[in-house]
C-alpha cells in the first residue's frame, strides 16, 4: 500500500542569504507567506535552496528551523543528496534527527552510477532513513537518468514511497505510472507540465513556481485533483510565461531574484551562482507584475 506525503503542490523554497549567513528572519517570514497561501508541503534544501553551497551543519541548522517554524502544519521534506553515498546517509541521518517528516535524495551527479549503482545507493539511503524517502530524477543538472524499470525495483522497498520526475520527458513518465504507479507516488518535477502529469495519476508537483505564485500554484493543483482539468489548464497556461521566466537562468538565480523582490531577504547567492542579469531579471519582473506582484 503506498504512503503518500502529500497531494498538490510543494514548493522547493528558496534560502535567503546574508553576505556571511543565512538570513533566518527573512526565511521565517517566507515559510510563513507559504503556509499562510495554503501550499501542501515544503522542501528545504533542495536545489533551488542552495545547498551544494551551504556546509552540513548549516544545511542541518536550516532544516531545523523550518521544521521548527512549519511545527506540523505541513509536511516538511528536506533535500540531502550528493554524489557521495556517505555523505547522503551523514545529511539524511541529520535531516532525520532534527524532525523532516521525508528526504528527498537526488541521484549521483557528475561521477554518476549504472542503473545497478543507482539501486544499491538509494537503497542503502532508505535502509539508513527513519522517514520515507523521495526519489529525484533530473538527468538535466546531473547528466543521470534513474530508468522506469529501476525505480520500480527500488519501490519494492518499503521506505521509498515517492519520486520526483523532472526529466521533461512525458514519455518516461507513462512509463512511470505503467510500472509502478500503485507502489509510489510521482511527482512532477516540471512546473510546466503540472497539469499534464496530474491527468496522469500523479500526485502533484514540487515546484519552483509556487516561491512566487503559491496561491495560484496551489489552485491549479487543486482543481487538477479535482478532476477540473478545463480550470487547471487554464491555470497552467496562464503562469506559464512566469513559469519561463523563472527558469530564463539556471535555478535557482531568477527564483531567489523574485523572491528578494517581494521583500524576502536580499538577492544574495553563494558562487557559483550570481544575480540574475539585466535583460533576464526586467522580463521577470514584468511577468510578475503581469499577476498583480508588486516590485
Amino acid at each position: 500500500m503506498k504512503k503518500t506525503i502529500f497531494k498538490g503542490m510543494a514548493t522547493a523554497i528558496v534560502t535567503p542569504m546574508t553576505q556571511t549567513d543565512i538570513d533566518y528572519e527573512a526565511l521565517g517570514r517566507f515559510v510563513e507567506f507559504q503556509i499562510e497561501n495554503g501550499i501542501n508541503a515544503i522542501v528545504v534544501m533542495g536545489t533551488t535552496g542552495e545547498n551544494a553551497t551551504i556546509e552540513h551543519e548549516d544545511q542541518t541548522k536550516v532544516i531545523k528551523f523550518v521544521v521548527d517554524k512549519v511545527n506540523k502544519r505541513v509536511p516538511v521534506i528536506a533535500g540531502t543528496g550528493t554524489n557521495n553515498t556517505a555523505h547522503v546517509l551523514e545529511n539524511t541521518r541529520n535531516a532525520c534527527a532534527v524532525g523532516a517528516d521525508a528526504v528527498l535524495v537526488v541521484t549521483p551527479y557528475y561521477n554518476k552510477a549504472t542503473q545497478n549503482g543507482l539501486i544499491q545507493h538509494f537503497t542503502a539511503v532508505a535502509d539508513a532513513s527513519t522517514v520515507p524517502v523521495i526519489l529525484y530524477n533530473v538527468p538535466g543538472r546531473t547528466g543521470c537518468n534513474l530508468l522506469p524499470k529501476t525505480v520500480a525495483k527500488l519501490a519494492e522497498h518499503p521506505n521509498i514511497v515517492a519520486i520526483k520526475e523532472a526529466t521533461g520527458n512525458m514519455s518516461q513518465m507513462v512509463e512511470l505510472m505503467a510500472l509502478c504507479g500503485d507502489k509510489l507516488d510521482i511527482y512532477s518535477g516540471e512546473d510546466a507540465l503540472t497539469v499534464p502529469f496530474l491527468s496522469m495519476g500523479a500526485a502533484g508537483t514540487i515546484s519552483v513556481l509556487s516561491n512566487v505564485v503559491p496561491k495560484e500554484a496551489v489552485q491549479m493543483t487543486d482543481a487538477a485533483l479535482a478532476g477540473d482539468y478545463e480550470t487547471a489548464a487554464k491555470l497552467q497556461c496562464k503562469l506559464l510565461p512566469l513559469v519561463n521566466a523563472l527558469f530564463s537562468e539556471v535555478n535557482p538565480i531568477p527564483a531567489k531574484a523574485a523572491v528578494s523582490a517581494m521583500g524576502f531577504g536580499e538577492d544574495i547567492l553563494r558562487l557559483p551562482l550570481t544575480p540574475m542579469e539585466d535583460a533576464t531579471r526586467a522580463k521577470l519582473y514584468e511577468e510578475m507584475r503581469k499577476l498583480g506582484i508588486e516590485v
